[in-house]
């Protein structure tokens, strides 16, 4: 029986073997990489930087608290947590296989650049955690970007997580292999076991794109074009499921991070050009470049991620037919906001049932 990923396995929610592996896994970071490089960049790029913001894509996005979900009872609690000190941007990588298509964020990051502890901290949130979708009823998390894009998105976390969030980045999959083009592909190490699963996904892109990127021919260490990275962190069929496609997305990202800072301040400007025309935002130039000197100046090096929920207080459940990753939302939120605003890095459990 050929067990290869179809297009509707990645279109429709199954309940399959893969799903035990989900609740381990610690969030998928596609839109790190945009994220962090954006920041960074940016802030090096000086003046060029600036003038070359205009080829990004702007995206108009209401700034009323009631559209983005923040309500009285949440301006209370962040004043009291001295949220002042912290800036949340949510970063959001689709699933869109076509342009313009009504894409599912398939990962959801909230980076938060604290200048009170000097640090830039990822807060990864499950695709499949069950919560309230205004509107919508209750459902998986990764379905409130297709109901209503980045600001009914922005709206659902923030209203199940007693968040601020006014701001976002995207980038979806092809846009990603395009960011990873421009710094010349990365070099990672391909197991056996991944070489089908790769030329699977290649194969698809090539065919969606019009494109004709090789296929992996060996084992060992190469240097990947940004279709065939891509590529990669799509895989979830090998032993690991979610889990190891999750562990790939860190190695893509580290790989491309890293490229960026051996690259030195010289080639930042070039890195800009290359980037921006693939990265949608509502962050206005102006406190783009805000937030990058506060990078700078404040000397933030620490860049630390974690994923919510955290084990123990999840537990897959099947609700008419559907597989969804439960959430014990009050507790949830309690730990993300110790973690993003008060530094404390939560402690798992054994699981709830």
């Amino acid at each position: 029986m050929d067990n290869r990923p179809s297009r509707m396995d990645n279109r429709h929610d199954r309940k399959d073997k893969n799903k035990k592996g989900k609740k381990k896994g610690k969030g998928k970071v596609i839109a790190l990489v945009v994220g962090l490089i954006f920041l960074f960049i940016i802030a090096a790029g000086g003046t060029y930087g600036y003038l070359q913001l205009n080829k990004m894509k702007s995206a108009k996005l209401s700034k009323s608290d009631s559209d983005l979900g923040i309500s009285d009872a949440t301006q209370e609690r962040l004043k009291k947590e001295n949220a002042d000190e912290v800036v949340n941007i949510a970063l959001f990588g689709l699933d869109a296989r076509e342009a313009n298509e009504a894409s599912r964020s398939d990962s959801m990051i909230i980076v938060s650049v604290d200048k009170k502890h000097n640090k830039i901290k990822m807060t990864s949130l499950m695709r499949d955690s069950y919560v309230n979708v205004p509107g919508h009823g209750m459902t998986k998390l990764t379905h409130a970007y297709a109901y209503g894009g980045p600001q009914l998105a922005i709206k659902t976390i923030n209203s199940n997580f007693a968040l601020n969030i006014k701001d976002y980045v995207t980038v979806d999959f092809f846009e990603f292999g395009k960011i990873i083009d421009a710094f010349g592909g990365v070099t990672l190490d391909i197991k056996k076991e991944e070489i089908e699963y790769m030329n699977f996904y290649i194969r698809e892109m090539n065919g969606l794109q019009k494109s004709n990127v090789p296929e992996i021919k060996k084992t060992g260490p190469q240097n990947l074009s940004g279709l065939q990275a891509v590529a990669y962190t799509r895989i979830r069929y090998t032993s690991g499921g979610d889990f190891e496609r999750t562990e790939r997305q860190r190695k893509v990202l580290t790989a491309l991070f890293n490229k960026v800072q051996e690259a030195g301040v010289t080639k930042y400007p070039g890195f800009v050009s290359a980037l921006l025309p693939y990265v949608e935002t509502s962050i206005s130039k102006v406190d783009i470049l805000k937030l990058g000197t506060t990078v700078f100046t404040n000397g933030i090096k620490t860049l630390e991620q974690e994923r919510f929920p955290i084990d123990g207080y999840c537990n897959g459940k099947t609700i008419d037919g559907v597989w969804y990753l439960w959430t014990d939302i009050p507790a949830t939120t309690d730990q993300i906001h110790k973690y993003i605003f008060d530094d404390v890095k939560p402690t798992p459990k054994a699981p709830l049932f």
